[in-house]
Formats: C-alpha cells, structure tokens, sequence
C-alpha cells in the first residue's frame, strides 16, 4: 500500500489519474476520429481539475446537470457551457444571472409551454437566450420525437419569439441496458439518424438548426459514423464504472475511481469482512442487479488497485459495508483481511458514488496524493 494512503481517513474517494487521463484520450480520440466537437458531460465528476484535464485533451465546452454547477464551473474559468436539463421557468432568473455575468450558457426545452416561457422571460429582460430543442430518439426519457409537429411548433415559438434556436439535441440513455458492440452500433445509428432528420425539418421550415447534439458513453464509443451531427456528449467515460464494464465499453482495469474502506470486523462463520464503506459512501445503485453480472454494491480490490478474484461488497448498511466471496465463504477472512486492512471498492455508478463525497483523492502513478474539491448541490 503506498504510504500516503495512510494519511486518510476512509472512506475516501480516489481517482486513479493514469486510468482517468487514458479514458479522456481515448474518448477526444473517437470524437476527433468521427470529426466532431466534444462537449464532456460534466455532472460525473463534478470537479474543475478533471474538466480542466479535459478541456486541455481537446474537449470543447462542457455539458452540465444543475445551475449550481453552472455557475462553479464559469467560476473555475469554463465559459461554453450547456445546461442539459429542460429549463424551469423559476430557474430563468438564474439562467440570465450567468449570461449577464458572461457565461455562454444554452439552455433547453422540449415543450411550447417551456419555448414561451423562455421568450417571454427573454423579451421582458432584454436577454437572448440560446435555446437546443431535446430531441427523443429511443422512448428513454424526455424530448420530442423526431416527427413529430410538436417540433416546429416549439422552433417557431424560440424563434418568433427573438431567442437564438441553437440546434437540437439527443441522448440515447437506452443505451445502458444493451451489452453488445453490435447493438450499441445501431443505437447509435438510430440516435443520430433520428437527432439529423428532426434538424432537417427545422431547416425545411425554414428555421435556424446549427447544433446537432448527440451522445451517451456507450453510443459515442461505438459509433461509425456521425455525418450531420456537429457536436458529441459523454460523462461517465472519464471514470467508467460496473454497469459499463457489464454494457461492455471498458474493462475492469479501466475504471479510475473507488473507494478506499478499512476493515473494521469480521462474521467469520459467514466469510464476512466489514468495512467503514457502507452505503453512504457507494450510494445505494445496484444498476449491475438488472445487468448479466450482478457485483452487488462493487468489486473489491486490493490497495494498489488489483482485483481480488471473487470479492464483492454483498451489502450495505449506512456506515458498514459487507464484503464476501462470491460463490462460496471464505474461511480464512479474518487472516486474509486483518482488521485495519485498507481495500478498494469499484463503484456500480461513479456518478451516485462520486456524489457522496465532498473532495477526491487524485492518485498519481507515483502514488502521490491531490486533494481535488467536488461540487454538491442544485
């Protein structure tokens, strides 16, 4: 174990930052090779010192899930920024806070009443505001359809009404419930096919549609080709996690943020170890639960960042975790795993895990430590 690790108190969240800097490459590498911007989501990591990482691999911009963030991140010096959330009418005022303070900030809608709300809030402040219509091209969440008229109506009512329409957008958050290379191929195909011809509509109704939006991690890695489409989004790749190791995008060894727990007791008659992870440090995702491999609250590893063959956390109390050999018990837990032994947890979700800490651990090759700040809040 490096000596540094030592100095925390667990449970901490660390980042492996060679494992990070390579997905960061080889995400700006697919969006360079499909020939188009890359807009990073940044509501995984919610942190400036990533983003920065980021932006400096090539990344153009930054998408994000909350105003709150919007405004941290124009404060740690990111200006283009895409609040990809549909915009609240009572979230207006905040909206033009930013672009009054200079944040290039678009924002969203996928409804009439959304469209009239923002120009009429635009028209009575003198604000233009940049507006992407959410384009819905797998049934996932929210967003119109691509055929459907809802979509001029919308345009025309940003456009009559003296907003900037921006383009469109899509994600194809589906996505995550497939688990092979061929049919993340077509979804991806579906989700541009779909975003490119809601933006040729516009156009044939002679309105404005510069931006065509498209992504989510496993389609932008599997991709051929993105003709029409301008600009990529992805989040989750810059730390990968379990359900994408299962969506079959990354490997294990790929994933760059865990926890760090200290054993604190056994149940040796049961093969248990307990950790101080419980949780409130994983968060309560069991997304692998409707995947082909369930990994229960995550894979253990071995300080260094090896996987122990066979170890999950099988439960979690608010403070104590649970650790066991899948399968079988291990009779040999309380010699194997001493009390005060440090571990590693590999997360379900990164994004609902990172969201339990305030600050990451970023963990260089040397095994070096940077205390890296987290944002929180709305």
């Amino acid at each position: 174990m490096t000596p540094a690790f030592d100095t925390l108190d667990t449970p901490a969240a660390l980042i492996d930052l060679s494992r990070m800097q390579h997905n960061i490459e080889r995400m700006q590498q697919c969006a360079d090779r499909l020939g188009v911007r890359f807009r990073p989501h940044a509501k995984t990591s919610k942190c400036a010192e990533v983003v920065h990482a980021q932006v400096a691999a090539g990344a153009q911009g930054i998408t994000v899930s909350t105003l709150k963030e919007a405004d941290q991140f124009f404060d740690a010096g990111i200006k283009d920024i895409l609040y990809a959330v549909g915009m609240a009418p009572h979230r207006l005022p905040h909206a033009l806070a930013l672009r009054r303070r200079g944040c290039d900030l678009t924002i969203i809608t996928d409804s009439v009443v959304g469209a009239q709300a923002i120009a009429d809030f635009g028209q009575a402040h003198n604000e233009v505001f940049p507006v992407l219509i959410e384009i819905d091209t797998d049934g996932h969440r929210s967003g119109i359809t691509p055929t459907d008229p809802l979509l001029l109506d919308v345009g025309r009512v940003l456009h009559d009404g003296g907003m900037t329409l921006a383009g469109v957008l899509t994600h194809a958050g589906s996505s995550y419930e497939l688990n092979t290379s061929e049919a993340l191929a077509a979804l991806a195909e579906q989700e541009r096919v779909g975003c490119v011809h809601a933006a040729d509509r516009l156009r044939a109704a002679g309105l404005p549609c510069a931006v065509v939006s498209v992504g989510s991690t496993p389609t932008a890695l599997e991709a051929a080709n993105l003709t029409g489409v301008t600009e990529l989004r992805a989040g989750v790749y810059v730390f990968f996690d379990l359900v994408m190791h299962n969506v079959g995008v990354c490997d294990v060894d790929e994933l760059a943020l865990s926890v760090l727990t200290t054993v604190i007791g056994h149940q040796a008659e049961k093969g248990w170890v307990i950790v101080d992870a419980g949780w409130m440090a994983m968060s309560r995702d069991r997304g692998t639960s409707k995947q082909q491999r369930d990994f229960g609250y995550g894979v253990v590893c071995a300080p260094d960042g090896e996987r122990l063959e066979g170890y999950l956390m099988i439960g979690a109390n608010q403070e104590h975790g649970i650790l066991a050999r899948d399968g079988a018990a291990d009779p040999d837990v309380v010699t194997r795993f001493p009390t005060g032994t440090r571990l590693r947890i590999l997360p379900n979700h990164a994004c609902a895990t990172g969201t339990q800490f305030p600050e990451y651990q970023a963990v260089s090759q040397d095994g070096s430590l940077q205390t890296w700040s987290r944002f929180h809040g709305w």
